[in-house]
Formats: C-alpha cells, sequence, structure tokens
C-alpha cells in the first residue's frame, strides 16, 4: 500500500514541474513580444542589442506576475490532463483519492506559490521595474518635463518657452503643494524665487497662497501675496499618470508605508487598490486552480478534453476581463475600491463552491 504521503508529494510535484514549464513558455514568448518593442523604440538610438534584451528581462518578472493566475489555471490543466490520460486519476481514486482531494492539493501549493511570490519575488520585480523605467526614461526624446518623487519631498522640472522651472515642495496631498518652493531661469539664469505655503495644481494655472516672490532680475524686489496666479504645465492629473505604476512598489513596501507614500504624493486609492490585489492574490490562485479542476475532473471521458479545455480558457478570459472591469469601476470610484478587488473572488468562491461540490459527487 502505497503511503498518502507519497501519493500527496507526487501529484504536487508533477504540478509544479508543470506551472514552471508554463512559466518558462510564456517567458519566452514574452520575451519574443516584449523584445520587438524595445528594439522599435530604440530604432533611433545607436544602443546595439544588448540594451532591448536586458531591458526585456527585467520587466518579464513583473509582468509574469501579473497573469500568473492565467500560469497557475494553465499548469493546473495541463497537471490534471496528465494524469487523466494516463490513467493515473483512476488508479488514484483507488487508494481512496477523490476529486476533491486532487483539487485541494493543487489548491493549497498554489496558495504557498502565491505566499512566496509576494515575499520573496515581489520585492525583486519591483526593483527591476524601477530599474527599467529609469533607464528607459533616460532615453526619453521629451525630457522638458521632470517630476520625481525622493526623500526630500517632490520635485518637478518644465520648461515654458525659454523659461525652465524648478519645483520643490515638501509634500502632495489632494491637490496641494505645501512648502512650495520655485526657482525660474531663463537662459541658464535665476530670474525669480516664489516660497509660498500651499499651491493648488488641480488645473492650470496654479493658484499659490501665503507666500514671497523675489525678482532676482529687479535687484532682488521682494513682494508678498496672498494668492497668485502661476502658469505652469503639471496637474495633478499629469502627476498622477507619472506615478501611476505601481508596480515600481513592492507588496512589503505597499503594507509598511503605505502613509509614507501616500504623503510623498502616490495617489492613494491606486495604492489601495494595489495592497488589496496582493492580498487577494494567493486566494485568485486557489479559486483557478478549483475552475480547472472543475472543468477536467467533471468528465472522465478523455474526447471530452478538448472541449473543456476551449470552454475553459473562454471562462478564463472572461474572468479577467469582469476582473479588470471591477477594478476600473473601484478607480474612477463608482463603487468602493475594497469591493472592486474582492468582489470578482466572492463571485468565483460561489461559482467553484458549486463546482466542486458536483464533481465529487463523480
Amino acid at each position: 500500500m502505497i503511503k498518502s504521503s507519497v501519493i500527496n508529494s507526487y501529484i504536487i510535484r508533477e504540478f509544479l514541474l508543470s506551472t514552471f514549464n508554463v512559466t518558462l513558455i510564456i517567458s519566452a514568448a514574452g520575451l519574443i513580444m516584449n523584445l520587438r518593442e524595445e528594439v522599435t523604440y530604440f530604432t533611433d538610438y545607436d544602443v546595439g542589442i544588448m540594451l532591448p534584451i536586458a531591458l526585456s528581462l527585467m520587466i518579464i518578472p513583473s509582468i509574469l506576475i501579473n497573469i500568473f493566475p492565467f500560469i497557475i489555471f494553465l499548469s493546473a490543466m495541463w497537471t490534471l490532463i496528465k494524469l487523466k490520460n494516463s490513467g493515473e486519476i483512476l488508479s488514484l481514486k483507488t487508494f481512496g483519492l477523490s476529486s476533491t482531494k486532487f483539487v485541494y492539493l493543487l489548491g493549497i501549493a498554489s496558495f504557498f506559490v502565491g505566499i512566496i511570490i509576494l515575499t520573496a519575488f515581489n520585492p525583486i520585480t519591483s526593483i527591476m521595474v524601477k530599474y527599467y523605467e529609469d533607464i528607459k526614461g533616460s532615453y526619453d526624446i521629451d525630457k522638458s518635463h521632470l517630476a520625481s518623487i525622493t526623500s526630500n519631498g517632490v520635485w518637478l522640472k518644465e520648461n515654458i518657452g525659454s523659461k525652465t522651472n524648478i519645483i520643490k515642495s515638501k509634500k502632495i496631498d489632494g491637490d496641494l503643494l505645501f512648502d512650495v518652493s520655485i526657482y525660474s531661469f531663463e537662459d541658464d539664469v535665476l530670474v525669480e524665487r516664489i516660497e509660498a505655503k500651499t499651491a493648488d495644481i488641480l488645473n492650470t494655472p496654479w493658484i499659490i497662497k501665503n507666500g514671497l516672490k523675489i525678482s532676482i532680475a529687479e535687484q532682488n524686489v521682494k513682494n508678498s501675496f496672498e494668492n497668485l496666479i502661476f502658469e505652469s504645465t503639471f496637474t495633478k492629473a499629469k502627476f498622477n499618470s507619472i506615478y501611476s505604476n505601481l508596480d515600481t512598489i513592492s507588496f512589503f513596501k505597499i503594507m509598511t508605508n503605505f502613509k509614507q507614500l501616500s504623503q510623498k504624493g502616490y495617489n492613494e486609492r491606486l495604492l489601495n487598490e494595489k495592497r488589496h490585489y496582493y492580498l487577494s492574490l494567493p486566494f485568485f490562485l486557489v479559486l483557478m486552480v478549483c475552475l480547472a479542476g472543475i472543468f477536467i475532473l467533471s468528465s472522465n471521458d478523455k474526447k471530452q478534453n478538448i472541449y473543456y479545455i476551449i470552454l475553459s480558457i473562454i471562462t478564463c478570459v472572461i474572468i479577467f476581463y469582469f476582473k479588470n472591469f471591477s477594478m476600473a469601476l473601484g478607480t474612477t470610484e463608482r463603487i468602493p475600491m475594497e469591493l472592486s478587488v474582492w468582489s470578482p473572488i466572492l463571485i468565483l468562491t460561489l461559482f467553484c463552491s458549486v463546482g466542486i461540490i458536483q464533481i465529487n459527487e463523480k
């Protein structure tokens, strides 16, 4: 009699091997597609082929994490179809393994894979994405407008005609920049300086309040003001779009430094969405395993494998579109952010619960 621990280890090992193989296949496909995009981007630069390859290798791991539920789904299908076609599922059932036992083992494995991704791989991929954006941004043709969030606050640089503005702020909160310093240059010569308490950047022009304007070109003439209209091309929406890629921030940093990131200027709603996305990832992986099990184990007829594969892939695509649609509703404040992330998980949980009960009866 084969020990149950040996059977469990065998099934989990087959699943992890399938996950590794599917990950390699999708990585190779993603590398080829992204490499083409990078080569096209650097057409006007004499950089050779190594830089596009290096950039592609930097961004692919982050893409894999974002589509990992789909990878887990394909891996679970691969494993179950392999065991089904070889007759091992029927053989293992003689040792007391039910259909739900197969799903349970793969689900537990996928849950721990999700935990490992968040705690071990995600911090590395976030650093790689940051390097990717920094390197690619250094080749950006349009360098007239720059923005950065550092430990010293918010920094902006913009060129308006012959005038260059360098703007420093302690923090951004809502529509306002606080403790603002603005240095205006013409032909690399400092001509004006503004110190103010706040600047409303919701729209252009900005409305700057409670400050001091120093005209250096006019022998340092100082004028205090309560309200000042300042022409700028930056708005809150434009600034948020620059820092909308939260893949540069790891799960650990979002969980431990959420308040600090928000104070630095990152959109709080997007941060909250990303936090709940990370928290829901292990559960989403388990549900994708359940979905694969429902389709593959619902019939013992090998001839129906192709039918169930096509149907399950279509269902998987629908789930991803629904999940993205739900998160878009949360981002636009149509529904609460937490609900936008977790509602697809809850709906899929109900569907999988009914499906698991049905396959357990067969």
